[in-house]
This record gives C-alpha cells, sequence and structure tokens, in this order.
C-alpha cells in the first residue's frame, strides 16, 4: 500500500500526493469514456478502510424518518436499482493552478487537473433506503458518514467523513452505489457502498458509508463550516456557502509540457465537463488564446458526465507552445480566463494554459 491506498499506484498512471493519488491525463486516451477502476483518481482523507461485506450494516436513523432501521449488504443488492453515468470531483481539482498559473499559491493537495473520473455507477436510489425507514415529512438534512478513520489535521480530531446533503437533493438523484463501471466496489472507491451525488462536489459522495442521519433542522459538520467552503477576500466576510455543483472545465489528454514534432498534423484529444448540464461547446487555442476554433464533439454525453473532443493541429516550428482549451455548457456556463482566489485553492476552473514543447522530428 501506498498512503494508505490499496490498489497498485503505477508511475504511468498515477502521481501520488500522500494519501491521494491523481490520475495523469495521457492515462485517459486509450481508456474510452470511462475511467477504467485501477486508473481512477484516489482522494482519502485518512487510508482506506479494507471492509468484510458481511459484516457490513447501513444504520439509518434521526428525527427525519419514523424509526432506527440497518440495512445488511444483501439487502442492499436485492433493492432495485439504476445505473448512472456520473463524474467525481475533487473541489480542490484544479487547485496548484492558482500559484502556476495565477501566482497565488494555496495549500492543500497539490491537484492539477487529473482529481476527476467518470464511471458507470449502479446501486439503489438514496431516496429507497429513506422511505424504508419512514422518511418523515418534516425531513430537512441527511448526514451520510464513512467508516473510514477520524480525520485529525493540525492536532484537531475532526471526526470520520460526513456532509450534509438538503433533502431535495438526497431525494432526487443521489445513488447508494455498490458497482462501479460493472465490478463490485474497489476498496478505495468505497467498497462496499458509498454514496454518488452527481454533479457536486466529490467530497458529498461519501466512501464507505456506514450511517445516514435524517434530521428534521439544518445539520453541521466540519466538511460543510471549517471545508468546502470559500474564504478570502473575494468572497463574504464568514465565507460563502457550502460548495455543491462544480464549474466547466476542460483538459487535454497529453503529458503536462508534452514533446510534439514539429511540421505534422496531430490530432489533440481532450475532455470537457460540468455540473451544470451537458457540454454543448469547446474550442481550442494553439496560439496563446490570440484564436479559437471549434474543436468536434465525439460519442456519449450525459449530462452528469463528460464529452469527449478532437481538435486538427498543423504543429508548427520547434519551439515552447501553449494549448488552450475551453468549454460551454447548455446552461451558457463557460470557462473564465481568471479565478478569483480564495485560501483553499477550491474550484479552479479557469482557462488552463497547457504547456507543450514542439521538436524537430
Amino acid at each position: 500500500m501506498v498512503g494508505g491506498i490499496v490498489k497498485a499506484l503505477p508511475d504511468g498512471w498515477f502521481v501520488v500526493h500522500g494519501a491521494s493519488a491523481e490520475t495523469r491525463w495521457e492515462a485517459l486516451a486509450d481508456a474510452g469514456y470511462f475511467v477504467p477502476n485501477d486508473r481512477f483518481f484516489v482522494r482519502n482523507h485518512t487510508a482506506t478502510p479494507v471492509i468484510d461485506a458481511a459484516g457490513w450494516r447501513l444504520r439509518v436513523h434521526g428525527a427525519g424518518v419514523r424509526e432506527d432501521c440497518s440495512f445488511g449488504y444483501g439487502e442492499i443488492l436485492e433493492m432495485p436499482a439504476v445505473t448512472v453515468d456520473a463524474a467525481i470531483e475533487c473541489a480542490g481539482n484544479g487547485r496548484v493552478l492558482f500559484g502556476e498559473q495565477q501566482g497565488t499559491p494555496v495549500p492543500g493537495v497539490p491537484w492539477r487537473l487529473g482529481g476527476v473520473g467518470v464511471a458507470r455507477w449502479r446501486g439503489v436510489p438514496l431516496v429507497e433506503v429513506l422511505r424504508r425507514a419512514g422518511l418523515s415529512p418534516e425531513a430537512v438534512d441527511v448526514l451520510p458518514s464513512g467508516l473510514d478513520a477520524p480525520y485529525v489535521c493540525e492536532g484537531i480530531d475532526y471526526g470520520r467523513v460526513r456532509r450534509p446533503l438538503p433533502i431535495a437533493k438526497a431525494c432526487d438523484d443521489v445513488l447508494l452505489a455498490y458497482e462501479m463501471n460493472g465490478e463490485p466496489l474497489p476498496p478505495d472507491h468505497g467498497f462496499p457502498v458509498r454514496l454518488v451525488v452527481p454533479s457536486w462536489v466529490g467530497v458529498a459522495s461519501i466512501k464507505w458509508v456506514g450511517d445516514i442521519e435524517v434530521s428534521a433542522e439544518p445539520l453541521f459538520s466540519p466538511w460543510n463550516t471549517r471545508f468546502y467552503r470559500m474564504f478570502g477576500p473575494d468572497h463574504p466576510p464568514g465565507g460563502g456557502p457550502p460548495l455543491t455543483a462544480q464549474g466547466v472545465k476542460s483538459a487535454f489528454e497529453l503529458p503536462w509540457d508534452a514533446v510534439l514534432p514539429a511540421h505534422r498534423t496531430l490530432v489533440l484529444r481532450g475532455r470537457s465537463w460540468s455540473g451544470a448540464g451537458r457540454v454543448v461547446r469547446v474550442e481550442v487555442s494553439t496560439d496563446g488564446g490570440a484564436s479559437w476554433e471549434r474543436a468536434r464533439l465525439r460519442g456519449p454525453r450525459p449530462a452528469a458526465g463528460w464529452v469527449r473532443w478532437r481538435y486538427t493541429w498543423r504543429s508548427p516550428r520547434p519551439g515552447a507552445h501553449t494549448l488552450l482549451a475551453r468549454a460551454a455548457d447548455e446552461t451558457g456556463g463557460t470557462q473564465p480566463g481568471y479565478m478569483p482566489f480564495n485560501v483553499h485553492g477550491y474550484m479552479f476552473g479557469a482557462v488552463v494554459s497547457h504547456p507543450v514543447r514542439v521538436v524537430r522530428a
């Protein structure tokens, strides 16, 4: 195990950041639409727990349900199931670019853009389990908690990872998933059961879930008060609201500082996504933003997933060059040229300057 992560982390696929592992974008060039389980990024606050499904129970309780109850793994598998194609993305994805691209470095896991992945998830709608517990009309918040070890930072024990969901979201499209890309969840991705909260920041998709509190009043945890809110000079004095939907982003399926041959016709590939809906347009600039041309979208584009695209480029003379990609979604959301600073480095969504080096073939 590396950093408490169970699966292998080959250098060609991952950049390891302590207890987390970032997918290299070049590792997706031959991966198809879904990120294979063995290449999917890992975001852990502590270490991956190895849980025996035979002894696992999901407890549902609180003033927002009529009775406390619990469900075993087999009982979850027997409930009506649905399949969802959705991205999970760390709220800090792109964090290192606040410093590299905008000159305002921030602490935290130094993701470039590889803290995101799309998978096909199968499981039980969360609302199904809540109804079986007797969901009350007075229910306000749902608080799922993971079974990983308590998170301790700078001497403060914040307890197990947990983050409230408003009842409207919990009853909408949230999934208690037990399969990932047609296989049982791997340990690093939440076995035996995890939440999948489509389009929202990744911390909402609690892994290794074992407890769900349903309240008749608002609930709070460090993950919607101390963390995963915007703090800084461009945000309210007490911090912005808890982060929910992700913004629009794009990435090239290329290594950072990729080496490309000069005077060749190259096909540049990438992916774009948005928490607000389907991406409808992607533009590429190969001259540092002086001009833009449309990329060709290809393949499926589910609302909570991403779209793949391609762009044909006649590479120029040898030297350093910058590639840019920007997307727009069906709501009109676009990628800006600059992202306001926040102290935790969340939600970097500006157009990314991807450096490449063109060499004589």
